[in-house]
C-alpha cells in the first residue's frame, strides 16, 4: 500500500514508510535527551510487560507485530467550527490497514460525540480478533454540569467509532522487545513526550521516526485538558482554543496512550498526541506535569515501521495542535 490511495470506507488512505532504527540505538538517543530534562533517567530495551495487567489496563499484552502509526482527520475538522459528519469507524480502519489476524490499537482522539450527546476526549484502547470481534476498553472524558466536572466513562463495548481526529499506535498485540523508559524529577522545561520527540528529531534530522505505546505518571500530577462541547462561535487562534478548553490538574496514577513522530512527512501529521485515563474518574489530553520535584514517568514504547494517513484535510491549519 506504499504511497497508495485506497478507495475504501469512502476515505482517502495514504501510506509512507518510517525510518526504523534499532531499539538499542533509540535507547541511547532517548537516554541522552531525557537526561537534559530529568534528574534520574533509565532507558532499556526489554521484553514488554503484560499490558493487560491491572496496572496498565489495556486490552492486549504487547506492542509487537506490524507496528504502525495511524492518523485520521485532524483539527481542521474541529476548528474553526465542527464538522459533525466526521465520524470514523476505528474497527474498519485498523482492519483495512493491518489485514487479517488480530489488531491492537491504542491512542488519542476525539470521542464518539453521539453517544455522549457532547464533544468529548477519546482514550482509545481496543482490539479486533481474527473473527472480526471488537474488544473495546476505550474511555471518553467529558466536561459535565455547571461545575464543569471531568467525567470519565467507558465506551460501550461494541461502539467502534471516533470523531474528527485520531492518532493511534496499531500493532498485532504481540509480545516482544520494547523501550522501557523511566524518568524522575523534571529539571527542564520540556514535557516528557516533547523531550523524547525533540531529541529524536535533533538526532535523525530528515529521517522520520515514529513511536507509540503507553506511559504512566506514577507520582505527582499533570496539567490536562478536556474539550468542552462544540463551540457555537468560530475558533481561529490557539488563544481562543485555550479559552474554550477546560483545564484540570489531574493526580497520578495516569495512564497515557498515544503516538509521536519527528516530522510531518508531507502528510500534515500531528507530531505528538497522548490521552490519559485513571482508575479514579480522571482522563484527558496530556500537556505537562505540574509537580516536577516528585514526578515519576514509566513508559513502554515501540518504533513504528510506517505511517498511514486517513482522510487528510484538504484545507488545513496549525491551530489546536498542542
Amino acid at each position: 500500500m506504499s504511497q497508495s490511495q485506497l478507495k475504501t470506507l469512502d476515505l482517502r488512505f495514504e501510506e509512507k514508510p518510517l525510518h526504523v532504527p534499532p531499539l538499542s540505538e533509540l535507547q541511547n538517543v532517548i537516554q541522552g535527551a531525557l537526561s537534559e530534562n530529568f534528574a534520574t533517567v533509565e532507558v532499556n530495551v526489554t521484553a514488554c510487560p503484560d499490558l493487560k495487567d491491572s496496572r496498565f489496563g489495556l486490552v492486549e499484552s504487547g506492542l509487537g507485530g506490524k507496528p504502525t502509526l495511524l492518523e485520521a482527520g485532524g483539527p481542521p475538522y474541529l476548528l474553526p467550527l465542527v464538522q459533525r459528519d466526521k465520524l470514523y469507524n476505528v474497527k474498519e480502519m485498523v482492519r483495512q490497514i493491518q489485514g487479517p489476524g488480530k489488531v491492537f490499537a491504542v491512542g488519542a482522539g476525539a470521542g464518539p460525540w453521539p453517544i455522549r450527546h457532547s464533544n468529548c476526549e477519546g482514550i482509545f484502547n481496543l482490539s479486533v480478533n481474527e473473527k472480526d470481534e471488537l474488544n473495546n476498553g476505550s474511555y471518553t472524558a467529558t466536561v459535565r454540569g455547571e461545575e464543569e466536572l471531568c467525567v470519565l466513562e467507558k465506551i460501550p463495548h461494541t461502539e467502534p467509532r471516533c470523531a474528527l481526529l485520531l492518532n493511534l499506535f496499531v500493532s498485532q498485540g504481540q509480545p516482544g522487545q520494547v523501550l522501557k523508559i523511566s524518568a524522575k524529577q523534571r529539571t527542564g522545561e520540556q514535557n516528557f513526550i516533547e523531550c523524547i520527540r525533540k531529541g529524536l528529531e535533533d538526532h535523525y534530522g530528515d529521517k522520520v521516526v515514529g513511536l507509540g505505546g503507553i506511559f504512566l505518571i506514577k507520582k505527582g500530577a499533570a496539567h490536562q485538558h478536556v474539550m468542552r462541547d462544540f463551540s457555537k462561535t468560530p475558533i481561529h487562534s490557539d488563544e481562543e482554543v485555550n479559552q474554550w478548553l477546560k483545564f484540570y490538574e489531574m493526580p497520578a496514577q495516569l495512564n497515557a496512550v498515544g503516538t509521536l513522530v519527528t516530522k510531518e512527512h508531507d502528510l500534515d501529521l500531528r507530531l505528538q498526541h497522548f490521552h490519559s485515563f485513571s482508575f479514579s474518574n480522571w482522563g484527558g489530553h496530556y500537556h505537562y506535569d505540574t509537580t516536577p520535584d516528585i514526578v515519576e514517568y514509566e513508559a513502554y514504547l515501540n518504533v513504528a515501521e510506517r505511517v498511514v494517513r486517513v482522510d487528510k484535510p484538504v484545507a488545513t491549519h496549525k491551530v489546536g495542535r498542542d
